[in-house]
This record gives C-alpha cells, structure tokens and sequence, in this order.
C-alpha cells in the first residue's frame, strides 16, 4: 500500500467500525473500483489496534469501573458495574463461538459483493424498524443476562459480511427496550472482547508469517483509525440523542442500492 491508501483505508475502518453502517460494506469499494491491493494482515491489525484504543479512551471511567468491580465480584463485592462486566462476558460468548466454528465458513464464501449487497439492505430496514418501534423504557444497567444474550446472538449474526456488527447489536438493543444511547454504549463496550480477540487472533497469525511489516504504514493505519473512531463515537452519540438512527438508514439503503446498481453493470 502507498501512505495515501493506508490513511484512507484506516479512516474508513475507524469511521465504520462503530458507526450502524458495515465496514465490510465500504472496504471493498476501494479494492473493487480502484484495484487497490488487500490492507494485509498486518495493517488489519494495526486498524484494530487504533479503533480499540479509541472505544477504550472515550469510556475509560466506565472500563475502569468494569474492571475494577468485576475483580471484586470474584470476592464476593457485587455492584452495578460488577454485573455489567459479567453481562458482557455473556453476551461475548456467542460471537466468539461463531467466530471459531463459522468464521472459516464465512470467510470462503461470505464475502461477495451480492452478499454484502443484499445484507446492508436488510439489516438497514431492520434497524429502520427497531429505531421506529423504540421505546426507550430502561437503561444499560436493567439489562437482564437473557437479554444480553440476545444482544450476543445478534453480535454473532455480524460474521455476515454487510450487517455491521454495531449495527445489529444496537438493533438488538433498540427491540429490547433499551434507549438510543445507552443501545450504543452497550454495542461499544461490547466491541471492546471482540476487538481484543480478532487482533490477538490476526497477531498471532501475523507472527507466523515470514513477511516484513512495514512499521510506517503499521503506525499510520493506528493513529489513524484512533483519531477516525473516536470522532465517530463522540459525534454518533450527539446525533442519535437528537434524531435517531434515521440518517444511518437512509446511508445503508442508498450505499446498497449503490452496490446492486455496481453489480448490475459488471463493476465488481
């Protein structure tokens, strides 16, 4: 990769990894319509790295309180945040047993433009009709452990190149009674296992693989992505608190009717 694609392909990662909107979705439309080579796997890495470091900075209190409390719960010190560390404990296992028996699965034949097409669609409409139907009646902390294994399932359901794993989740939430912000504060803690498996996943492949890494891009794609997704966080809480998912619908319907419309003629 040249420096410009790097900085492009790590803002795209670190804008649309928390944003309803599929990274998988816009990742293939630079390598599709400008025949830009794949990221690797060591610039994968290195997006994730950034986009984790930046969830974990905008909710460092509460990551601290999770922490904190749910050490405490193994001796017997149970509070709020204790139960919240244990309810995303539950609702990570889902996702990550998809991701050891399906992942494979998903990554041979998951990954076509008409599948990622079609998904942005659906689960765009989906969202459409949880945000509508919405009614905001309970916070993170009334979240009950079968709840948040729904929440968990629908995270599962993400290995789906073009659902959007933020999207699905704060769907999830959103049908489950939970409030606008409070569905996405649940969805970004809860990137925060995922992440940290998919990159302890990707780096241990990394280190197997003889190649060199090219440090430079490597920093670039994490500032990058660091400086891409907590913007995103920040500014998406801001707009859904005045007007909902709407705006994040109306993109995912004309970003795939954009990619049937490329289909259609043979672009990709």
């Amino acid at each position: 990769m040249s420096l410009f694609e790097s900085i492009i392909l790590a803002l795209i990662q670190g804008f649309t990894e928390f944003l309803p909107i599929s990274s998988s979705a816009h990742l293939i439309l630079p390598s599709q319509l400008l025949g830009w080579p794949d990221q690797g796997l060591a610039f994968d890495v290195a997006v994730h790295v950034g986009t984790l470091l930046a969830v974990v900075m905008y909710y460092r209190r509460d990551v601290g309180e999770l922490l904190v409390n749910w050490v405490g719960s193994w001796r017997g010190r149970h509070n709020a945040y204790s139960r919240l560390a244990w309810l995303l404990i539950w609702a990570t296992i889902p996702a990550g047993l998809a991701g050891l028996l399906g992942g494979g699965l998903v990554e041979n034949y998951g990954r076509s433009a008409a599948v990622i097409a079609a998904s942005t669609i659906i689960f765009g409409l989906l969202l459409w009709y949880a945000d509508i139907r919405a009614s905001e009646r309970s916070g993170i902390h009334g979240l009950t452990v079968k709840q948040a294994l729904l929440i968990g399932i629908a995270q599962a359901v993400a290995l789906i190149p073009g659902t959007s794993r933020s999207g699905i989740t704060m769907t999830a939430g959103l049908l489950l009674g939970l409030t606008r912000v409070d569905a996405a504060r649940f969805s970004f803690l809860l990137s925060i296992p995922i992440i940290i498996m998919a990159g302890l996943y990707n780096g241990l492949k990394l280190v197997q693989q003889p190649e060199p890494v090219a440090w430079g891009l490597i920093l670039t794609g994490v500032v990058v992505s660091f400086v891409a997704a907590y913007a995103c966080i920040f500014y998406f809480l801001k707009i859904i608190a005045r007007m909902g998912m709407l705006p994040f619908v109306i993109y995912r319907l004309a970003l795939g009717t954009l990619l049937v419309a490329l289909l259609a003629f043979g672009f990709i």
